[in-house]
């Protein structure tokens, strides 16, 4: 097979049509056909199904074109890097993260990085301001949002220098330079029982200034949640368990932004994690704390044995300084902490019945446990919904 053929296939499989293709890569539509069928026959299988002018994918063609992307992006990266060489500049860092982290942690960790090398360059503002004169000097990146289990695969083949990813992540070729664990969060709509500040002084401080929600409140409420079970879900379950409440799951979802989203419409509240609830206080949606912890860990990995560049090393402790700065409550691990911490997970989801635990990790912001005002709150949610 040859490259014009896979980036004809590729085309093909994104834009949904041949003639479509044919226009992406400025080929004509023969041009792109005779690709299409010439790569059919290399592999002795069909890629498409076809009807007249529309073409179907088969599944062997999803199949292939996961992997098709993968190289097509590395032979970029290479085209990328050969450029820079040529002009003396650093190719750009690769970064793949959830998209919780993704849309949070890096964009701030990035805001960071760009301020310190204004206020280092020649033409930067002592405030770290960016102008047209270090504009062109300034650090590139690119960042992808993957699934966890794409963001181990692309730091383990080098498609990202840096992959930060939820809990699990044990794998000898991985560094995993430090984990952050903080509680998950309550998303309410405007008006939900739960979100009624009675206290005005306490409303401009924000509804993170109430006491905490328990969760015996969210009993009979609809809820929006994720879905992976090996990861963030399994602690949420067990935390309902030991609270002895059967939640109403309405939503399930692979990315907590959908269940945030959902929570913004109004038509049932969400249990997020932290990272997916940064800058959607007062956003048409309102954050609680809960009063159980229901912890959201990740950590931040490179490849193992590898020697960080100066650029990498200085992007690294940006996201360590802005996982610190936005996530509330949050209190870091080592690296040799990730089995005790997922044993941990796996002694609290198998004790059903235990009592909410108490003691936090020292080091950790002291937090309201269930409160008169908390069993209240939960008393009035029910009672505006009928049970009581």
């Amino acid at each position: 097979m040859e490259l014009h053929q896979l980036e004809a296939f590729s085309a093909v499989m994104s834009v949904g049509s041949i003639t479509g293709a044919g226009k992406l890569l400025a080929r004509s539509q023969p041009a792109v056909t005779r690709q299409i069928q010439e790569l059919e026959a290399d592999l002795g299988y069909a890629l498409f199904a076809r009807n007249g002018p529309r073409v179907t994918p088969t599944h062997e063609a999803f199949l292939l074109y996961e992997e098709v992307e993968r190289s097509l992006v590395g032979l970029e990266a290479i085209t990328q890097r050969a450029r820079a060489i040529g002009n003396g500049t650093e190719r750009p860092i690769a970064l793949a993260a959830t998209s919780a982290l993704g849309t949070s942690i890096v964009p701030e960790a990035l805001r960071r990085v760009l301020e310190d090398e204004a206020r280092g360059s020649d033409g930067g503002a002592a405030c770290g301001r960016v102008t047209p004169a270090n504009a062109i000097a300034m650090p590139r990146w690119q960042v992808r949002t993957q699934s966890a289990e794409h963001i181990v695969h692309a730091v383990l083949t080098d498609h990202a220098d840096i992959g930060l990813t939820t809990l699990p992540v044990a794998h000898d070729g991985l560094d995993v330079h430090w984990i952050a664990e903080a509680p998950c969060v309550l998303a309410l709509p405007p008006g939900h029982p739960l979100a009624v500040v009675a206290d005005p002084e306490r409303e401009e401080n924000g509804l993170w200034d109430l006491p905490p929600v328990p969760l015996r409140a969210l009993h009979g409420v609809g809820l929006a949640t994720v879905a992976n079970r090996h990861r963030l879900r399994h602690r949420i379950d067990a935390a309902f368990a030991r609270a002895h409440v059967t939640p109403a799951i309405w939503l399930e979802s692979n990315s907590g932004a959908n269940a945030l989203m959902a929570a913004r419409t109004g038509a049932m509240a969400a249990v997020v994690d932290p990272a997916t609830a940064i800058g959607h206080q007062g956003n048409g949606v309102h954050i609680r704390a809960l009063a159980e912890s229901i912890p959201f860990l990740f950590a931040v990995v490179t490849r193992a044995g590898r020697t960080q560049s100066p650029s990498v090393q200085r992007l690294l402790q940006a996201l360590h300084d802005s996982a610190r700065g936005l996530l509330r409550h949050v209190t870091f691990h080592a690296a040799d902490a990730h089995d005790a911490l997922l044993q941990q997970d796996r002694s609290v989801s198998t004790r059903g019945k235990a009592p909410i635990r108490t003691t936090l990790r020292r080091g950790a912001d002291t937090r309201q446990q269930i409160s008169n005002d908390g069993v209240s709150i939960a008393r009035r949610a029910a009672k505006s919904t009928g049970r009581q």
